[in-house]
Order: structure tokens, then C-alpha cells, then sequence
């Protein structure tokens, strides 16, 4: 299959003005960077985190360069309950109010269920289903008086199987169910809670840790015979974050051209 051509970066619309997001997981590569980005694009306010320090602040001085006074960054393990708490505090302390949260934080590998040890099983779920029951929980105690949105980064596994995949499949899965039960929770606050379910986003960091067999398959699978630009999936965020989708929560959008 020849591929399509990935199409023009978007220009920012001002979608998000005056807002005040907190994005985790986003050190520059992969959908957490091009979701602060756009957001930053689109007029908010961004804190950045991430587990991985010296990539974050690097991260942030590329940001703070291009959007002045826009900018900040907590590192955050959200597998730690106290640095969770201080990244959420951080956000209101130093902007008054919470208006968007993207929790973005997961981890994968590859491992076939017979050999998968405990501890693997157990690292993804904390990470990827943990962090963001954490993230969730520490938004909407803040977000109760004053309103919001979450959006949460599942994956089209949480529908479909993949060989070596079961931990994180099944954390993605729950981040799914997560959404959906936050949303019923969350509307008596004036907070929607939603996800994006992406197939195939690669950026440097994946593109790493994933043969060029593997990618070539997955690839093949995407109708447009090519995989998303990380932007792109940021775009989704956008606009599940936006005025645009107020009537939305609870639901879960597939950001995927993939066919079997």
C-alpha cells in the first residue's frame, strides 16, 4: 500500500484562551509534547510533566522560548500519590484554577502472556491505569467548585488484541471503563470526562523500542497506509477539550484510520 501523505500542521484557532491546562507525560516526544503544543497554540496556559527530568526542562525552555510566560513544568511520577498531589497543587497555586487535565502517562512493552512476570504485569497497570486513576481523582478534587475537563489517552487496544500485548491492552481497557464511570461522577461537578483511543502515533522514543517488522505491519493495517502524526492525536485532544465538544463526556474517540 502506498502511503498517504501526512497533510498541513494546522494553525491554532484560539480554541482554548485563557485556559489552564496540566498535561502529564509530555517531555517533548511522542502525544503528551504535541498536546502541550497545541494547546499552547490554541491560547492556554500549560504546566508540562513528566517522569523524565532532563527532557522536561529541556522541553520547557524550547516552550517558554515560543510562548513566553505560557509555561511551566513539575516533574511527576504518577505512580507517587504525593507527586500527583504536588503537581495539581502547583497548577492552582500558580494560575488561580484547573480548566483542562490530559493524562497521557502510560507504559508499554512487548511480552508474550506465558513469560510475562508479575512485575511487568504490575508496572504497566500502575502506570498506564494507576496514574491516570490518580491524575483523575486529584483533578476532579479541585475541579468540583469550579468546572473542567479531562481527557484521558486510551488505545485502540482496549477494543482489539495484539500478541504480546495483554498488560497493556488490558490497562487501556480500564482507562476506557475509568473514563466512563469518572464522566457519570464528574457531571454533577460541571466536568466532562473523556478519552482518545489512538492506533498508531510514532515519534522518535516509540519508533526505538518497536521493529521495523512490527511497524511495517501495524502501518499496513492503517487505511491510509501510513501511521498519525502525534499533532494529529493532539488535534482530538483539542478538540475533545474545547467548547466544540460540551455536549461530550463519557465517550471514548478513536483516533485511528485502521481496518483490521
Amino acid at each position: 500500500m502506498t502511503g498517504v501523505e501526512s497533510p498541513a500542521y494546522v494553525p491554532g484557532h484560539g480554541l482554548l484562551a485563557g485556559r489552564t491546562a496540566v498535561v502529564t507525560a509530555a517531555a517533548g516526544a511522542g502525544i503528551g509534547g504535541a498536546t502541550a503544543r497545541r494547546f499552547l497554540e490554541e491560547g492556554a496556559r500549560v504546566l508540562l510533566s513528566d517522569a523524565h527530568v532532563r527532557r522536561l526542562e529541556e522541553y520547557e525552555a524550547e516552550l517558554r522560548g515560543q510562548f513566553p510566560g505560557a509555561v511551566t513544568a513539575v516533574a511527576c511520577d504518577v505512580t507517587d500519590e504525593t507527586q500527583v498531589t504536588a503537581l495539581f497543587d502547583t497548577a492552582v497555586q500558580e494560575h488561580g484554577r484547573l480548566d483542562v487535565v490530559v493524562n497521557n502517562a502510560g507504559l508499554g512493552g512487548t511480552c508474550a502472556l506465558v513469560d510475562m512476570t508479575d512485575e511487568q504485569w504490575s508496572r504497566v497497570l500502575d502506570v498506564t491505569l494507576g496514574g491516570t486513576f490518580r491524575c483523575v481523582r486529584a483533578a476532579l478534587r479541585r475541579m468540583r467548585g469550579t468546572g473542567g475537563v479531562i481527557v484521558n489517552n486510551a488505545s485502540v487496544l482496549g477494543w482489539r488484541a495484539q500478541a504480546g500485548q495483554a498488560h497493556y491492552a488490558a490497562a487501556k481497557a480500564g482507562v476506557m471503563a475509568l473514563t466512563r464511570c469518572a464522566a457519570v461522577e464528574a457531571a454533577a461537578y460541571g466536568v466532562r470526562v473523556n478519552a482518545v483511543a489512538p492506533s498508531l502515533a510514532i515519534h522518535p522514543h516509540l519508533a526505538k523500542v518497536t521493529s521495523p517488522d512490527l511497524l511495517a505491519e501495524l502501518t499496513a493495517r492503517e487505511a491510509f497506509g501510513r501511521y498519525a502524526e502525534p499533532w494529529e492525536v493532539a488535534n482530538a485532544i483539542v478538540f475533545l477539550a474545547s467548547g466544540y465538544s460540551s455536549y461530550l463526556t463519557g465517550e471514548v474517540v478513536s483516533v485511528s484510520s485502521q481496518h483490521a
